[in-house]
């Protein structure tokens, strides 16, 4: 009995642990089976956010389209270069940004100047210009590097802010553009050079750099602004050109040092220390019609070879992007000075040399521009005054001898004693101690002076946006009144404005041409038989020198009205008083009359002078004999 209770409880403590058992076994299968399902879910989940696998992925498709459209050079967007990137470089003067697509400048603002309007003045905004280097593969194809990709990065060397873009096939294998842009200046440094391209650039075909522009309007007279519009070069001979300003022109130069292209007060040059061996050149007129709003010049263009050096590319070149002001361009050294047209010979000469020292130096101390040319006036007035003194003296000694010289055409009349009658008064003048050539030599020697400062004005930046009293812009037409009808052949030649300061000028120009006159025609002798008549052509100048100018600069720099208005007024007040409290005649007749007693030595020049009348004399008496035969 004992035992069989002793069973039962065994029994019952191994039932116990069976079930406990299985009740451990049923919990863990219970905990399994959700642990499982949740895991599957979650790997669902987690797939596409398998960084290794999608980047296997997505890198492969964009190789796959990124080499489909740049082939070999398409390493910069496989990459995760932005196609629609830029990069900035910017000083105190001059802001760029140059894109990823082409590596080259798309904006480039002049940050101390403003257009007419007075919005930001751009040289180069809204895909204007294009930097492009055409060449071809051993695998066949044309590459233009304007279409590609190029992999920015950006350093400093010292205080100067240098960009690179690269165009590479492999990490190691680029074709490079690298700009340096220094600190308060307006020159940027840029070279153009190629690593381990040699199997990649065929030197079989043509490698050409294409630049092209089109100038944009800065200006409130598009009809000027476009007149002073050009492409001008420089060659290795230090000789230098420039493209007509009209319509369309093109040339091809050889050994090209520069190209650059100018609007009116600014430019932007192309500078090479390898010069291009030939340069296609193409200049083309946008201008159709100046009363119509038109928004451009120009439009720019340059095809230039370029040469593989042991089979890759090494230039070092510059970009000029500012204002033409004289001093600073020839600073560089470069010769780009001469883009700025102030005169050929001796007219630029004056300018370089004369009256650019003396605006400047004036300008250093009086800031109203106006001020400061009719300053400028006084100076070269008076700088020339002795040529005025010269000229008037000469005209009164002519005067005092005019009865003298009636007399000897009274003596000898008719076209057949014409030789006669000439020589007779030149011996009378040289007698007398006149020089029949000493009233025309201070006028000749006047006009480079007047074809000097006509160059002058237009060219002078510092005048720009610069008011006095009517005129909101010295370097550009005054403008009392406007009209928007269309005149046909006036709008055309005098536009549709009416400016005060060229009839200012012009009445000054036709009083002093009076009062000069009037003195030539004082001693004037009369008009000889088949010698046109110089009274009346002198009156006709009179009239039509100041009607032209009237007509002509209307659209011109108001600057240059002013200045002739003022040293016409000048000139006019400083022939006055030589008339009549300077030159006596009666000490002038005394004179004259002490040179005769004088002995006369005779020139070579002279001497030969008379042995060409006296033959010129004989020969005629010889005509007029045959003729009475």
């Amino acid at each position: 009995m004992e035992e069989k209770k002793k069973l039962d409880i065994s029994q019952i403590i191994g039932f116990a642990l069976i079930g406990a058992v299985l009740v451990w076994y049923t919990m863990t299968q219970k905990d399994k089976a959700p642990v499982k399902e949740e895991a599957q879910i979650e790997n669902v989940v987690n797939v596409p956010e398998n960084n290794n696998e999608i980047t296997v992925v997505t890198d492969s498709l964009a190789n796959a389209q990124a080499v489909k459209k740049y082939g070999e050079f398409a390493y910069a967007v496989a990459n995760g270069t932005k196609e629609n990137g830029t990069t900035t470089l910017e000083n105190e003067v001059l802001k760029l940004v140059i894109a990823n697509k082409g590596g080259q400048i798309v904006e480039a603002q002049l940050k101390n100047y403003t257009t007419y309007n007075q919005a930001p003045l751009f040289l180069i905004k809204d895909a204007n210009a294009s930097f492009n280097i055409n060449f071809g593969t051993f695998e066949n194809k044309i590459i233009n590097t304007k279409d590609l990709i190029f992999s920015p990065s950006t350093n400093k060397n010292g205080k100067n802010q240098v960009a690179s873009f690269k165009l590479k096939t492999a990490n190691n294998n680029y074709l490079e553009y690298r700009y340096e842009l220094k600190p308060n200046d307006y020159m940027l440094d840029f070279s153009v050079r190629s690593v381990g391209l040699e199997n990649v650039i065929n030197s079989n075909n043509k490698i050409n750099l294409e630049w092209d522009l089109t100038a944009k309007r800065q200006e409130k007279s598009i009809k000027y602004e476009n007149q002073m519009t050009a492409l001008h070069y420089e060659k290795e001979d230090g000789k230098f050109d420039d493209l007509s300003v009209g319509s369309k022109d093109d040339e091809i130069e050889e050994n090209v040092d520069w190209i650059g292209y100018k609007q009116h007060f600014f430019s932007t040059i192309l500078t090479t220390n390898t010069p291009f061996e030939k340069a296609e050149l193409t200049s083309e007129s946008l201008v159709n019609d100046v009363l119509v709003d038109t928004i451009a010049t120009k439009k720019f263009s340059t095809v230039a070879p370029l040469k593989l050096a042991n089979g890759a590319l090494a230039y070092n070149m510059s970009f000029y992007i500012g204002p033409n002001i004289h001093e600073q361009l020839a600073s560089y050294d470069k010769g780009i000075e001469n883009v700025m047209n102030l005169g050929w010979g001796i007219f630029g000469w004056i300018n370089k040399v004369v009256f650019i020292p003396i605006f400047n130096l004036l300008s250093e101390f009086i800031s109203n521009y106006g001020l400061v040319i009719i300053l400028m006036t006084l100076v070269v007035r008076l700088l020339m005054s002795p040529l005025v003194y010269k000229s008037y003296v000469s005209s009164a000694k002519m005067k005092v001898l005019k009865p003298e010289m009636d007399a000897i055409n009274a003596k000898f009349p008719g076209k057949d004693n014409q030789m006669k009658r000439q020589s007779e008064i030149m011996a009378l003048q040289r007698k007398s101690g006149v020089n029949m050539m000493a009233g025309c030599i201070p006028a000749l020697l006047q006009m480079p002076v007047f074809f000097a400062l006509f160059r002058f004005f237009p060219s002078e930046i510092k005048l720009r946006q610069q008011p006095f009293l009517w005129a909101d812009d010295l370097a550009s037409y005054d403008s009392v009144f406007e009209w928007s009808t269309n005149i046909p052949l006036l709008s055309s030649f005098y536009g549709n404005h009416f400016s005060l300061f060229p009839v200012l000028a012009s009445v000054a120009i036709f009083f002093y041409m009076r009062m000069n006159q009037g003195q030539q025609m004082s001693m004037q002798q009369p008009a000889q038989e088949g010698m046109p008549d110089m009274q009346k052509m002198m009156k006709m100048m009179m009239y039509f020198s100041p009607l032209m100018m009237l007509f002509f600069f209307n659209n011109y720099a108001s600057g240059l009205s002013l200045y002739y208005f003022i040293s016409n007024l000048l000139t006019l007040t400083i022939m006055f008083v030589i008339k009549n409290y300077v030159i006596d005649e009666e000490k002038i007749l005394a004179k004259i009359h002490e040179n005769r007693k004088k002995p006369k030595k005779q020139s070579k020049f002279k001497q030969r002078l008379d042995d060409a009348m006296k033959q010129a004399q004989a020969q005629q008496a010889v005509q007029q004999k045959k003729k009475k035969k």
